[in-house]
């Protein structure tokens, strides 16, 4: 089973840049990031998502 794309490379780029993982990501990868780390980037998506749907209404 395939795996659906949620969030674009370009934002979660931005967020570990914002989170301090950056470097990690783009000398190791995604999979050496740390599970943590990951959770506070889904985090920070979903607030930005939240955040932008309150500006619509």
């Amino acid at each position: 089973m395939a795996r659906q794309k949620v969030m674009s490379e370009e934002l979660k780029m931005e967020i570990a840049k914002e989170l301090g993982v950056y470097d990690v990501v783009t000398k190791y990868g995604w999979g050496e990031v740390k599970s943590r780390d990951c959770g506070n980037i889904v985090r920070k998506a979903i607030e930005m998502a939240e955040r932008a749907l309150k500006e619509k209404q």
